[in-house]
């Protein structure tokens, strides 16, 4: 009988104590957490300081192939490449490479067109507008020749 007991005691103890042991590894901070890393800070331009509406897509653009000039009324554009790499190419300035991880600001109201130069590698990019008025159209396609 006492044999019982101290068996009976023990499994009862570990119950007890086991749950606890395993807490105490998930009570660590887990340096595989979400980790945000901010890409771009800057004030909007052209827009009054006012955001009506944001809008986020995804650009993905196949090798050797380039969007039309154009122009966004009232909204700045924010181009994060994440696959290959892109020229941005704005009115009035150099073309700009932008490679995967890194952003290009476009300003409200300034011509700009995109491109995929390689003419292997298609290139992908989450695409922000901040628009400070959703009456306007949301693009303007120009006929401008460089």
């Amino acid at each position: 009988m006492t044999f019982v007991r101290r068996w009976f005691l023990s499994i009862a103890g570990a119950a007890l104590v086991l749950p606890a042991t395993v807490r105490i590894p998930n009570a660590q901070p887990s340096l595989a957490g979400p980790r945000l890393t901010q890409l771009l800070k800057a004030d909007l331009t052209r827009q009054n300081q006012t955001v009506q509406e944001t809008v986020v897509n995804l650009l993905e653009m196949a090798p050797g192939t380039s969007a039309p000039w154009h122009m966004h009324p009232g909204a700045q554009e924010i181009v994060f490449v994440f696959d290959g790499a892109l020229i941005v190419e704005v009115d009035n300035e150099a073309p700009k490479q932008v490679d995967a991880g890194a952003v290009a600001l476009i300003p409200a109201e300034i011509p700009h067109l995109v491109r995929n130069e390689d003419a292997q590698t298609p290139a992908r990019a989450l695409v922000t507008h901040s628009r400070s008025d959703k009456e306007k159209p949301f693009v303007i396609t120009l006929k401008m020749s460089r």
